[in-house]
């Protein structure tokens, strides 16, 4: 071998034939080193009162398991993650290969399309715990006894209603067993929609587990009875202050599928660019486009969205208005239409608007009523079917009004005044020209549109500019903010995502200016899991106002982020966001640590780019890592 070897790199002239089945050989033996490495490690892992894996010498200690068996074996939650309502770990293991898996669905219509697909990424994810996971495949080569080879994993999915599109009070419950009889292991999973069974099969993949010297699979029996406390739980991601390809979106819905997450708010316009291609405006993207690569088509977006349903994940588009817009409105005057935003790029920008670059929505141009109305006609219908719609609606600057002199002259000449309560007026009139238009466009009267918490929610203003069983409010500011309370007390529906723990673009250096970032310091992932809405809600009004708290989300705002950082700056933060609004769990963070750390190593073996949190030492000694 070695003298075909030298003869290969000196140019020696052998048949194709001689040459493959060398490279072959080669490539062959380096992955059965690397699989079956000569290093012989002396450790194992004992379970140890129920809850802790402690690792042991094996040659002093009988009966040790496996790393991973332990964490599959040794709680009653089996390391699950988001924790569910309710879960026994019996504890009993069987090995099996990927290839004896069986699959069996009793549904109806598309519901047992979407259940396929969605068996088809059960699959590739139990693939992906082989430690030589690369490109769709895994390099099984066992050996394995009789027992192993014989074992089938049958999962047998039974969903009841006809539902495929996700809405807001979703049921998203399931029920899981997994049993074993013999050489057959069945995993059961029952739920009134497609929702339920999808995060049931996400469940049963988290019960399933990569056997180290065995070089199998693993699964355990276990029950589990489980639904999300909150109907709302969400990451937000900004596509306008930098460009973030489909594939890292793709890679965030895979993230989010595997902590229940259901909701992408995209924000994907602002002052800064866009990026969406509109086919009967053209000009947006022209004029807002990074470049002609970083924009968002409507076939990209049709298959992102598709992507997402079958992850159990909604896509919730936002357009920003009436302020956060500006490149990409510049074409108007030249089109003949006038201004449709003014103070667009203007300097000083400190003057005009909270980051660079500047622009608002010029309210004296009767022509940017017309322009928003087919844009939105065609975000409808790129996004379709949806009940809810994000208007944005924050960090108006009234002085980018005020100094534009055709909104000034506008302003005088309809009597409406030049004084700052005028100009909210008018803001108000905006934002309710803007929702009856997005409903006109989409043909429906009962979408639901959610607003940020801005001058406009303030307690002077919220009863008369913004009505209740319209719109769901977005808190942005802190969880001290009195704004919380007043707005319960009055029966505002609300989506926490408080700066103070759930921002996650946070803790930088400043990106205009020096020193941190506005918003600083970090929010470790132990600040975003101890976010409770509820107890925020109590905190500020004695109750916990359950019925009008419909969730929660994390932002990642992309002034410092783009594909380079977003996995990390995502997760395994986003994770801990998700237990939160899932379990709403009553303990702290510390005992969740170890169910988080391995968590972790699972989104990474998916693909997904997450930030290492402790070194792998922490994961193997459990409990030893503290102060």
């Amino acid at each position: 071998m070695n003298t075909l070897l030298l003869r290969i790199m000196s140019g020696s002239t052998l048949s194709s034939e001689v040459v493959t089945a060398c490279l072959v050989i080669l490539l062959l033996a380096t992955h059965a080193y690397a699989l079956h490495s000569t290093v012989s490690l002396p450790w194992g892992w004992e379970c140890v009162l129920g809850y802790q894996c402690v690792k042991k010498d094996a040659t002093e200690n009988a009966g040790l398991m496996t790393l991973n068996t332990c964490k599959l074996s040794c709680t009653s939650d089996g390391f699950l993650w988001p924790m569910p309502t309710s879960s026994l770990i019996h504890g009993d293991i069987s090995l099996f290969l990927v290839d004896n898996i069986a699959f069996e669905s009793t549904c109806h219509g598309e519901v047992c399309n979407l259940l396929q697909e969605a068996f088809a990424i059960f699959k590739d994810n139990l693939q992906r715990y082989h430690p030589a996971y690369s490109q769709g495949k895994a390099p099984w080569r066992g050996p394995w006894d009789a027992a192993t080879l014989a074992h089938t994993l049958y999962v047998e999915v039974t969903v009841s209603e006809e539902v495929t599109e996700l809405v807001l009070h979703m049921d998203e419950s399931y029920e899981l067993t997994v049993t074993t009889a013999g050489d057959v292991t069945t995993a059961t999973i029952t739920a009134p929609t497609y929702f339920g069974a999808r995060h049931g099969l996400e469940t049963l993949s988290q019960l399933v587990d990569y056997h180290e010297t065995a070089d199998a699979l693993m699964v355990v029996t276990a029950t589990v009875t489980d639904a999300p406390v909150f109907p709302y739980r969400g990451l937000l991601l900004d596509t306008s202050r930098n460009y973030v390809s489909v594939a890292t979106l793709e890679r965030t819905l895979d993230g989010m599928a595997a902590n229940k997450l259901n909701t992408l708010h995209w924000h994907i316009t602002d002052s800064h660019s866009f990026p969406l291609v509109l086919e009967g405006l053209p000009n947006m993207a022209n004029y807002g486009a990074y470049s002609t690569r970083e924009v968002y088509t409507l076939d990209q977006i049709t298959a992102l969205k598709e992507y997402a349903r079958v992850r159990g994940v909604r896509l919730l588009p936002e357009l920003d208005a009436p302020a956060h817009v500006g490149n990409g409105w510049q074409w108007g005057e030249k089109e003949g239409l006038g201004n449709l935003a003014v103070c667009v790029n203007q300097e000083p920008w400190q003057e005009f608007c909270v980051e660079p670059p500047c622009g608002q929505l010029n309210l004296a141009n009767p022509e940017m009523y017309n322009v928003l109305s087919s844009v939105y006609h065609e975000m409808f219908n790129m996004f379709l079917p949806s009940d809810l719609f994000h208007f944005g609606g924050d960090e108006v600057n009234i002085n980018c009004w005020n100094s534009t002199q055709e909104i000034f002259d506008w302003m005088t000449e309809n009597n409406y005044g030049v004084d700052e309560a005028a100009y909210y007026k008018q803001w108000s009139v905006f934002q309710e020209k803007a929702r009856e238009l997005f409903l006109k466009a989409s043909g429906y009267d009962d979408i639901q549109g959610i607003l940020f918490t801005s001058g406009l929610t303030a307690p002077e203003h919220v009863e008369s500019y913004v009505n209740k069983s319209n719109y769901i409010i977005q808190i942005w500011s802190t969880e001290d903010d009195p704004i919380i309370g007043d707005l319960l007390n009055r029966g505002y529906r609300l989506i926490f995502s408080n700066y103070d723990a759930w921002y996650l673009d946070c803790g930088m250096g400043a990106w205009v200016g020096e020193g941190n970032n506005w918003c600083s310091p970090y929010k470790g992932w132990q600040t975003v899991y101890m976010n409770n809405p509820y107890e925020i809600a109590k905190t500020q009004t004695g109750s916990t106002h359950k019925d009008l708290i419909l969730g929660g989300e994390a932002t990642l705002w992309t002034e410092q982020a783009d594909d380079a950082v977003i996995d990390s700056k995502l997760w395994p933060r986003g994770a801990a966001l998700a237990e939160r609004l899932w379990k709403n769990p009553e303990g702290g963070w510390y005992g969740a640590e170890p169910s988080f750390i391995h968590h972790r190593q699972r989104l990474v073996k998916r693909g997904i780019q997450a930030e290492r949190i402790q070194p792998q030492w922490c994961h193997q000694n459990e409990g030893l890592c503290y102060l």
